[in-house]
């Protein structure tokens, strides 16, 4: 049960305690707050040696909610230069902009970070701040890539040291993590997508890391996904290593070998059409495993179902999986299937071991996949597209 008491207005601008009602009101500062916890998990000695050894960062918060935090710990505790952060006052409407943190709607920071006098390391987080963007000095790290890199390279940040109990991806992001769970000899949860999953591996200590294809990355310090968090990790990691992000890139891929990875989505299809197409997909799942497509060999086929070892509960119809021999694979997964239509999300996985062909274009090194894609489920034909509406 509850009550409610009829009280003034009270001013949650000025922090202390205020008694209204018979109540005790606390106000906080939540920036301090995560700040302390921030210090409590990473070297910030290291960092502060890291900005004043002349490292320089560009952090976009988007004008968004990861402004004011990425402000105190990254210039006022940190000591980088003033400038560091971008648009970090929140605005109702960020600035007239989507704070999506991706290489359309941060192009600019894109471009900057490949430029000739690109910062060392640049990142951006979204709108609820939940998200991030990580590219090195003349490198994209795709969101798949930075879990695997993240959790390979924990124990170098004090509050993982212990090393990681798990690490949990969803099933649509990239392989990569697997990888490194395997060598750290830790579990490995391939999820649904939805971070309620990652939730219950968290709250059992079965998982310490857990991330998705969409730049959500987290670990069990808040239960949540946390884009400064992934921030924070990386620069602790930089400065450990004394190495750049692209060379930690480059030798991570080196010794894990790398998963070129895209996803295309094509938007607003039609909800019949769309339907179809799955539903003839499910139906010859069973066929596909031993045959061959554009020279690719199909291992397995599935509609994947996941079990979840916390609570027994079972998940399915979480998306049409081709696995191809030697570690490729692509994924189907179909959303909103409302009266706007529905989207078809196409994932293009392939794993290279091979470190003298890390250096492809990825929509080229993924070329035979997406024409299998399309001769396998009949995308062109069903959907009547020649081509997606997004790649990422």
């Amino acid at each position: 049960s509850f009550k409610i008491a009829d009280i003034d207005p009270i001013d949650i601008d000025t922090t202390g305690t205020v008694k209204a009602a018979g109540m005790t009101v606390e106000i906080i500062d939540p920036v301090v707050d995560y700040a302390e916890l921030m210090e409590s998990l990473f070297d910030f000695d290291a960092l502060r040696k890291l900005f004043k050894s002349g490292f320089r960062m560009r952090f976009d918060a988007m004008h968004a909610v990861t402004g004011p935090y990425a402000k105190e710990i990254l210039e006022n505790r940190l000591g980088a230069p003033n400038g560091t952060c971008r648009n970090f006052k929140p605005l109702p409407d960020f600035g007239g902009h989507h704070p999506d943190p991706n290489l359309v709607h941060a192009k600019h920071l894109y471009d900057e970070m490949m430029g000739p006098d690109a910062p060392d390391f640049g990142a951006a987080s979204d709108g609820d701040g939940d998200r991030n963007l990580i590219i090195g000095k003349g490198i994209f790290v795709t969101p798949s890539d930075s879990v695997a890199m993240l959790a390979a390279n924990a124990r170098l940040a004090p509050g993982y040291k212990a090393g990681l109990k798990g690490i949990a991806r969803s099933m649509p992001t990239s392989g990569a993590a697997d990888r490194v769970a395997e060598k750290l000899g830790v579990g490995i949860y391939e999820t649904p997508t939805g971070w309620k999953f990652f939730g219950n591996l968290l709250d059992a200590d079965m998982a310490t890391i857990c991330g998705e294809e969409s730049a959500g990355t987290g670990s069990n310090h808040v239960r949540e996904k946390d884009g400064l968090w992934a921030v924070l990790l990386w620069l602790n990691i930089l400065a450990a290593r004394g190495e750049s992000c692209k060379q930690i890139v480059t030798e991570h891929w080196a010794t894990y070998g790398r998963n070129y990875y895209s996803r295309h989505d094509y938007e607003e299809v039609e909800s019949d059409r769309a339907n179809a197409l799955v539903d003839e997909l499910r139906a010859k799942l069973g066929s596909l495993p031993g045959t061959s497509v554009r020279g690719l060999k199909i291992a397995s086929a599935d509609d994947f179902a996941y079990h979840d070892p916390v609570d027994g509960s079972i998940s399915e119809h979480q998306g049409i999986r081709v696995l191809f021999e030697g570690g490729s694979r692509v994924v189907f997964r179909l959303s909103g299937t409302g009266t706007s239509g529905a989207t078809l999300r196409v994932y293009i996985e392939r794993y290279e071991p091979d470190k003298s062909r890390h250096d492809l274009d990825t929509q080229a090194a993924l070329a035979d996949l997406i024409a299998a894609a399309d001769d396998i489920a009949g995308i062109h034909s069903h959907t009547g597209r020649p081509k997606p509406s997004v790649i990422t």
